[in-house]
């Protein structure tokens, strides 16, 4: 019998499929690359927006709290409108305060409490000087006062 030659071994550097798969592996791991470098590039622009975002914020707070009297007892408007009536003729007392616990104001029927702006009707018979009081929970207090004339 005659005896079958033996196959010739194919180097594994003939290969097309090794040398396209090659390529391909490297080609698919830059691409993953640019893909997550941009992913991480937007993160990081995100955060920082954010970041600056809340400061901003912060920075409009910080205006508002010292808009509206800070940490300090203070009575920011005190007025009357009109400051001159006719007897018997309602006037408007608007006040505002800050940072108060309580708030008196006399001489007075209707009840008053600590606001940032609030306003009460009265109806003085003679010319009267009204006084408002502010007190905090430690127990500081201002004081100040307005005249309403009645003709």
């Amino acid at each position: 019998m005659l005896a079958e030659p033996a196959p010739e071994q194919k180097s594994p550097l003939k290969n097309p499929l090794l040398y396209s798969s090659a390529v391909f592996m490297i080609v698919l791991i830059y691409v993953g690359y640019i893909f997550i470098s941009r992913w991480q590039e937007n993160r990081t622009i995100e955060q920082r927006a954010v970041e600056r975002q809340a400061a901003t914020q912060q920075q409009q707070d910080r205006a508002t709290v010292e808009q509206m009297g800070g940490k300090e007892l203070a009575i920011q408007n005190f007025y009357g409108s009109p400051a001159v009536v006719k007897r018997g003729e309602t006037v408007q007392l608007c006040y505002a305060v800050a940072n108060a616990k309580v708030v008196k104001l006399e001489p007075q029927d209707n009840p008053v409490w600590p606001s940032y702006s609030r306003c009460v009707d009265v109806k003085p018979t003679k010319t009267t000087t009204y006084t408002l009081t502010a007190e905090d929970a430690t127990g500081h207090s201002v004081t100040q006062t307005l005249e309403i004339k009645v003709r």
